[in-house]
């Protein structure tokens, strides 16, 4: 890709100037490259690679060595997008893991890293952005705790929730984070983040009122059909149109000669 290449601080900016944030996930070369011609300004290697590439029933079992073969692929493509990665689960339990982590994401081409959670974790954010490496904060609902959460659910519903993630926002903000997803956010409560933190909120599932939003790709392009998200509207029903390609190729592969 030619052009000049994004920066964390040029997502900062983009709050300024109102103009919303448009990010993906990918996980391989071609989606990353297809992504970046597209004009995705934030690509993410999401831990979200465990459920949609590798077949997990959640992203708990996404380990270091698996991110760092995706984020290697994905920073192949050369990307003028910013290409952030996801600190897996348990990889950032101190500052000290925080930070090894976030190096080695770094090293297999990462330019950012996203970690979830907020106050508890503001020593490991501190540390990695004391070390130059952009953070990409991650509230409300936190996939690697499902399990212990029993599911999926929107937060802030309740008023001590919503006093929590806007404590948690701005503490974000304080200790250096570019920006923060806010996913399945009551929309209410993200409205009130994204006016109150001078950072860029990226919503998924928190309403249409974040300076951006963030989708898994694959759930964009209709390719898992076996997943119905309330948040998701898909653009192209490519799962159909995969199997219907496939089904005429074999057609015509054993369609008698002459």
């Amino acid at each position: 890709m030619t052009g000049i290449k994004i920066t964390a601080a040029d997502i900062r900016a983009m709050k300024s100037r109102g103009e919303k944030i448009a990010a993906l996930t990918a996980y391989d070369f071609p989606t990353t490259r297809l992504l970046d011609q597209a004009g995705i300004p934030l690509i993410l290697v999401g831990d979200s690679l465990g459920m949609v590439v590798l077949g997990y029933p959640d992203t708990t079992s996404v380990t270091m060595a698996e991110m760092e073969h995706h984020v290697r692929a994905a920073a192949r493509s050369r990307p003028r997008a910013l290409l952030a990665a996801d600190l897996p689960f348990r990889s950032y339990a101190t500052a000290a893991d925080a930070l090894a982590n976030a190096r080695r994401l770094v090293a297999a081409g990462a330019e950012a890293v996203k970690a979830e959670g907020g106050r508890e974790i503001l020593d490991q954010v501190r540390a990695i952005v004391a070390a130059g490496i952009p953070f990409l904060g991650h509230l409300g609902m936190l996939p690697q705790h499902v399990r212990e959460e029993n599911g999926y659910h929107l937060k802030g519903k309740s008023e001590a929730e919503r006093l929590k993630l806007l404590a948690d926002a701005q503490a974000l903000a304080e200790a250096g984070a570019f920006a923060i997803v806010l996913e399945l956010v009551s929309p209410r409560v993200a409205q009130a983040i994204t006016r109150q933190v001078p950072i860029p909120t990226i919503g998924i599932g928190a309403g249409p009122d974040c300076d951006g939003q963030i989708l898994v790709t694959p759930d964009l392009l209709g390719l898992q059909p076996w997943y119905q998200l309330k948040h998701v509207k898909p653009k192209l029903n490519a799962a159909a149109q995969i199997q219907v390609a496939i089904a005429e190729w074999k057609q015509d592969l054993q369609r008698p000669a002459g």
